[in-house]
């Protein structure tokens, strides 16, 4: 009778040992998380294909739960701190609640097949995969929306959006800028596209053929490749509205996607709206901006009305 008391102990003792190693092993677990993104910006780097590839990520301080990303890419000369200095993206994502990321091209290029451009062109280069390991790693840092991941970029930047449309499924929408489509794009998924272009653009003509400069991009026409996007989504006709020197053709599309051209009259090579900077643009190539539209907010605006499916 005497051992049922002691029994009883040695059980009690038994049960306070094993919860306190449950603890032990649950601070275990929670410690191996991944660790989250700070506030603001932070300079990341991760290795693909052999490579260390780097990118610099703005989160803003009222960033939601399953937030949206945006992928800005840099056009050819720039980087990813150029293009987060020159467009206004991290103004827009304080505004609207969404992650911003600006990775850097191996020597300030983008391999987007059709032979363009510069050092990734010649290696071969996985953008593709950089750009899809590089997302990845954003989600496992902060709470990403997976139907909610957009990329825009810039001449060489935003063939690469062409080019990531092409050999992915990544991506909600895309919003290419004083872009054209090059190389094979064979099995496209459906997605919404915004391209804007100015129409005097040489670099990369709006009727298509050889432009001036150190690339020589030999693209067909701005709107032959967006015909082409109407096709692949499957859309009704597009309608065409023209506002002083901003023409809109819209096409809508199944499953509430869209393929959108806003065409730019006497526009050359550049994002329009942002700051005029001489030195800067002509180090990257790009004209004097057009102030006929703010892109980053043109942009912005479509990405958040078109999540993937819907």
């Amino acid at each position: 009778m005497r051992r049922a008391p002691f029994a009883a102990a040695v059980a009690s003792i038994c049960l306070i040992l094993a919860t306190a190693l449950a603890g032990c092993q649950s601070g275990s677990a929670a410690s191996s998380a991944p660790s989250t993104a700070p506030v603001g910006k932070s300079a990341q780097s991760i290795q693909v294909g052999g490579a260390t590839r780097t990118f610099h990520l703005y989160r803003p301080q009222n960033l939601p739960a399953h937030a949206p990303l945006v992928v800005m890419l840099h056009g050819g000369f720039g980087s990813g701190t150029q293009a987060e200095q020159a467009y206004g993206w991290d103004q827009e994502a304080d505004h609207n609640g969404f992650a911003v990321v600006y990775p850097d091209g191996l020597n300030h290029a983008w391999n987007t097949g059709g032979g363009c451009c510069g050092t990734p062109a010649k290696q071969n280069t996985d953008d593709v995969g950089f750009i899809k390991a590089m997302v990845t790693t954003i989600q496992g840092e902060i709470p990403i929306d997976p139907a909610r991941v957009y990329a825009t970029g810039i001449s060489n930047g935003g063939i690469m959006a062409y080019r990531l449309a092409c050999d992915t499924d990544l991506f909600a929408a895309i919003g290419p800028d004083s872009a054209t489509l090059l190389g094979t794009c064979p099995s496209p998924k459906p997605l919404s596209v915004l391209h804007i272009h100015g129409t005097a653009d040489t670099r990369i003509p709006y009727a298509g053929g050889e432009g001036q400069g150190y690339a020589h991009i030999n693209g067909p026409p701005v709107q032959t490749v967006v015909a082409t996007w109407r096709t692949t989504d499957a859309c009704a006709p597009p309608t065409s509205t023209t506002t002083g020197p901003l023409t809109t053709s819209t096409a809508s599309c199944p499953a509430g996607r869209t393929v959108e051209l806003i065409s730019i009259a006497d526009a050359g090579h550049q994002w329009p709206g942002s700051a005029q900077k001489p030195v800067k643009e002509a180090l990257t190539g790009t004209d004097a901006p057009s102030k006929a539209l703010n892109a980053t907010d043109v942009f912005w605006q479509f990405f958040a009305a078109h999540p993937k499916d819907g």
